[in-house]
């Protein structure tokens, strides 16, 4: 299969790249190399000769309609996306142009090519979104495909936008699609700006750990290298117009989480005190979501997926590829917002490096 990949110079998109080649698929990665985007994370796959890459950016629909004429892809996987909270907070226009005026671009290219090859019923377009579109959970309950949509951050709106354009073209148009909704990514070359890369690098500099809040707050943590295990997964076998939950089953408060990478980095880089002293504090992220946590079930039943690596096994794998990997955070540390606090409320105190979504 040759599938066209959006966003695969990314945390996630790059791990798709990876698991797809290993698997025998063509890939074409298309990434628009933002600020977040590394040719880093696919250098292993960049040299074989079924991997193709096209910088292009998904809000130029002239750029993509000659991609797809070019490669002649047999499925999409839609992951090219501004996914940072606290920047969406700051600057939330980056978010509706990429997010939503991209994936109508995408949605129309996709539309056009898939029309003039006569309407294959095995091509998909799959387009990648997360549970923060289904809002805030209390303390019981999980997300189904069934929850109604109720984003509170204008990155969750944004993709909620997006995943309703999506249905919209396989209902008015009937373009083949899959959608799918996971929970809290990590693991080897997540962007040093998210939760679990801010604990490790800033645990290693003797800088203070922030946490948000009380630390209270519940995510489910999906290791990435399954995430990506899952969406091939759904794209090969997902049944068409269907949504898709992907969860780590793995949830944890965001004290617990920062608690057990301590630990681990206690044991694997021994200092002079415990990691878990330089936790702090800070004020909250505005509009904040206190839990998310998903029902895997259909994927599940319907698929015979789950997640193969728990919450312990894969913050081990993911400390120790940082500390093997100095050299690729290293040189992403000086990025635009890298190590500052985004997304604040106007009293909250300054602190660099407070971007713990």
């Amino acid at each position: 299969m040759k599938i066209l990949v959006t966003g695969g110079a990314g945390f996630i998109g790059s791990a798709v790249v990876r698991r797809a080649i290993a698997d025998g698929h063509q890939v074409v990665n298309l990434d628009a190399l933002t600020y977040a985007a590394c040719l880093d994370n696919v250098a292993d796959v960049a040299g074989d000769p079924a991997y193709v890459f096209e910088h292009a950016d998904i809000r130029n629909r002239a750029a993509l309609d000659g991609i797809f004429s070019r490669h002649r892809p047999d499925a999409v996987m839609h992951l090219a996306a501004e996914s940072h909270v606290d920047r969406s907070i700051d600057g939330p226009g980056a978010f509706i142009e990429t997010n939503v005026n991209g994936t109508y671009n995408m949605l129309e290219a996709a539309r056009t090519y898939w029309q003039a090859r006569g309407k294959p019923a095995a091509f998909r377009f799959h387009h990648i979104s997360t549970d923060e579109v289904y809002g805030s959970l209390g303390a019981d309950g999980l997300f189904t495909e069934d929850t109604p949509y109720a984003p509170n951050s204008p990155y969750s709106a944004s993709k909620a936008a997006s995943d309703h354009l999506v249905r919209a073209w396989h209902e008015t148009y009937g373009l083949p699609v899959v959608i799918t909704n996971c929970s809290n990514n990590y693991g080897p070359y997540h962007f040093p700006e998210k939760l679990v890369p801010v604990v490790i690098l800033r645990a290693l500099s003797d800088l203070p750990i922030p946490i948000y809040g009380t630390g209270d707050n519940i995510r489910d943590w999906l290791y990435v290298e399954d995430h990506a295990d899952a969406l091939l997964t759904v794209l090969q076998g997902g049944r068409n117009g269907r949504s898709y939950n992907i969860g780590g089953e793995n949830e944890v408060t965001n004290l617990g989480l920062v608690q057990k990478l301590c630990a681990i980095l206690d044991s694997k880089r021994p200092a002079k005190h415990s990691y878990a002293d330089l936790v702090t504090f800070v004020a909250d992220r505005p509009g904040h979501d206190l839990r998310y946590a998903i029902d895997p079930t259909r994927i599940r039943m319907e698929l015979g997926w789950r997640p193969s690596v728990t919450l312990d096994q894969g913050l081990e794998k993911t400390v120790q590829w940082y500390l093997d990997n100095e050299h690729w955070w290293r040189a992403l540390q000086s990025r635009a917002g890298v190590g500052e606090r985004l997304g604040k409320q106007q009293t909250a105190p300054q602190m660099r490096g407070v971007s713990v979504g």
